[in-house]
C-alpha cells in the first residue's frame, strides 16, 4: 500500500475564471511525465465556471446536487448525481451550478506539451445562464 498525501489546501475558484463561490480541491496534480490533472469543484447555487476550452478535452463526473453545462451553440444540459459529462478537445464551453442548487463534480484534463491544460475565455453572462 502506497498513500499519497495531498498538501494542497481547498482554493477559492479566481474571479477570473469563475462567477460565484466555487471550491477547489486538486486531487491528482499532474507529476511527469503525466499530464492529467483532476480535482473536486463545488459549486454554490448560481456559481458556474467562464466559457473554456481543454487541449485534449475533459471529463466531469457529477457526484452532488444538479450541475448544469453547455456547450457553445448547444442548450444548457442538466446533470445529475452519478452522470459523467465528455468534453471534446477544443470545445468551448461552461458548467456550474443550477440557481437554486449546490453541486459537487470531479473534473479531470490533461496539459498539453507546455502545461497548458484550460484556456479561459469570457466570463458567462446573466443572459446566457439560465437563472
Amino acid at each position: 500500500m502506497k498513500i499519497v498525501r495531498n498538501g494542497l489546501g481547498t482554493m477559492t475558484g479566481p474571479a477570473e475564471w469563475f462567477s460565484g463561490d466555487v471550491y477547489i480541491d486538486v486531487i491528482s496534480p499532474p507529476a511527469p511525465p503525466a499530464r492529467i490533472m483532476g480535482g473536486v469543484v463545488r459549486f454554490t447555487p448560481g456559481a458556474r465556471t467562464a466559457w473554456h476550452t481543454h487541449p485534449f478535452g475533459q471529463t466531469i463526473h457529477v457526484t452532488e446536487g444538479i450541475s448544469l453545462v453547455q456547450r457553445e451553440g448547444g442548450p444548457v444540459e442538466e446533470v445529475k448525481p452519478g452522470d459523467s459529462v465528455h468534453i471534446e478537445p477544443g470545445e468551448n464551453h461552461w458548467h456550474g451550478a443550477t440557481p437554486a442548487c449546490f453541486t459537487t463534480q470531479i473534473a479531470y484534463q490533461a496539459a498539453d506539451d507546455s502545461g497548458t491544460h484550460t484556456v479561459w475565455g469570457r466570463r458567462v453572462t446573466e443572459e446566457e445562464y439560465p437563472g
